[in-house]
């Protein structure tokens, strides 16, 4: 069931979701502006996109605590169709974008995540806490030495209190203390209300309004699939994530629907594509969110914010903000991977660095974690290939040949070099007890050493074969046969 009401998922932890809800919301403003910005429409797009996507995903996600709202990933993706045909052609994509990603929920694709390797994980985790760094110092760029001062103040009241007073998120009292310092002494500093202006209106339902034509759904049909991937790439592995963090579990299959729903919801309510965040995730949980109630306050305050404290709003200095997202990527980066690097196979290591580079200089957490999987599963494929054969002379015209591996496309062509010798009117035993055969080509070779010894005038039999081993050479023996006529 998708729709959840139950009281533990909701009422479990109530002041501590509450006020994590809150951090949070101030948290997505500065951040949902950006990426509207990013995409080439208002910034209300893309806090309406945040609010409906966060309380939605409230009721119908898989993994609690988790904040889904406008991203950058998705934004970056929509550049063009925005550029080339405008808003309402951005909000078709987003609702064919839910649609896709709800079809991919029910056909399962949750369950591939479990192919991801661990070092791809470190590897998308360390990549994501280095761009959140990189994009807080585009912020700083030719700031005065008053923001500067202020994101020094905001990371000791943020790294110091909590050591004294935890009964109130140390962000958001660093927050409210830095916007009444700035305020107060008319601080010179950028303001949440330099990122763009923000409307006290509520979304509204609508239907894009584009033709409903082949040639609309041509258009807008590669952007949605860029988007339903990415989305639910991003999605799945925060869930991973968090799950980690909180030492629980979530419904990831749950969670793919979710998400699909909540842009279904999102599109026609006038927001952008998104997906799960990170960084307002790992704010959320190290602020005490635990339960659906901090993902729906944080929906919830962040449209009280700006239609009724929008005046406020504005005034926030973003040094603070930044200073809040600082620690977030601190606390997002994987320490021990240093210690992995030492210690780790190379080839997990190999796999986790070029995992971050390729984030990194591609921005694109899709292309970045694609790109590990591949070469995680290459070099496993590399590491496997080596079949082992062992000669055990027996008698003048006897010998066995005592094979070890995994013999599939890529080894055969070692395991048919190890058994080319020449055996003149011998008795041939092949010892595959320590052998598994995984697909045709792997069949192929078998018979094609039997062949060899059997030119030869040998005589050849095979023991120790698996059960799936020899269900598969008996499947494929006509076929075989057949095609070598």
């Amino acid at each position: 069931m998708l729709f959840s009401l139950r009281k533990n998922e909701w009422f479990g932890n109530i002041r501590g979701d509450i006020l994590s809800g809150i951090v949070v919301a101030f948290a997505l403003i500065p951040e949902a502006i950006a990426f509207s910005i990013i995409a080439g429409v208002d910034p209300m797009v893309g806090l309406y996109a945040s609010f409906t996507m966060a309380v939605v995903i409230a009721f119908i996600g898989g993994r609690p605590a988790m904040i889904s709202a406008a991203t950058g990933a998705m934004a970056l993706l929509v550049v063009d169709l925005v550029k080339d045909h405008g808003l309402q052609y951005l909000l078709a994509a987003t609702i064919l974008t839910g649609i896709i990603q709800l079809l991919f929920g029910y056909l399962g694709v949750a369950k591939l995540m479990r192919f991801i390797p661990r070092s791809v994980m470190i590897g998308f985790v360390n990549a994501l806490a280095i761009l959140i760094f990189m994009a807080q110092l585009k912020q700083l760029q030719a700031a005065n030495w008053v923001m500067y001062a202020m994101v020094g103040v905001s990371l000791l009241i943020l790294y110091g209190l909590p050591k004294f007073f935890k009964a109130i998120p140390a962000a958001l009292i660093a927050i409210i203390a830095m916007t009444f310092v700035s305020v107060i002494f008319h601080l010179d500093v950028k303001t949440v209300g330099d990122m763009g202006a923000l409307s006290s209106s509520l979304p509204v339902f609508l239907f894009p309004s584009i033709p409903f034509t082949l040639e609309t759904f041509g258009i807008i049909l590669p952007t949605a699939i860029g988007l339903s991937v990415v989305g639910l790439l991003e999605s799945l592995l925060t869930a991973t994530i968090i799950d980690d963090m909180t030492e629980t579990e979530s419904n990831k299959t749950r969670e793919a629907k979710g998400q699909g729903i909540a842009n279904i919801v999102t599109g026609f309510f006038g927001g952008m594509p998104g997906c799960a965040m990170i960084g307002q995730s790992m704010i959320n949980v190290s602020s005490g969110g635990r339960k659906r109630l901090s993902t729906f306050t944080a929906g919830v305050f962040l449209m009280f914010l700006i239609l009724v404290l929008g005046n406020w709003v504005v005034q926030i200095p973003m040094a603070v903000l930044i200073a809040v997202m600082i620690t977030v990527c601190i606390g997002t980066f994987d320490w021990h991977s240093f210690e992995y690097i030492k210690k780790g196979h190379y080839t997990d290591t190999a796999v986790m660095i070029i995992t971050v580079l390729t984030v990194v200089f591609t921005h694109n957490l899709a292309i970045g974690v694609i790109t590990g999987v591949v070469l995680s599963a290459v070099l496993f494929m590399v590491k496997i290939s080596k079949v082992k054969v062992d000669i055990i002379p027996k008698e003048d015209d006897k010998v066995v040949y005592r094979v070890k591996g995994q013999l599939f496309f890529a080894s055969v062509d070692n395991f048919v070099n190890a058994l080319s010798i020449k055996t003149e009117n011998k008795r041939v035993l092949l010892d595959l007890s320590e052998l598994h055969i995984w697909d045709d080509s792997g069949v192929e070779a078998i018979y094609k050493v039997i062949m060899q010894f059997e030119n030869d005038g040998s005589t050849v039999r095979m023991v120790g074969l698996d059960k799936e081993s020899r269900r598969m050479m008996r499947q494929l023996r006509t076929y075989l046969k057949n095609s070598s006529r």
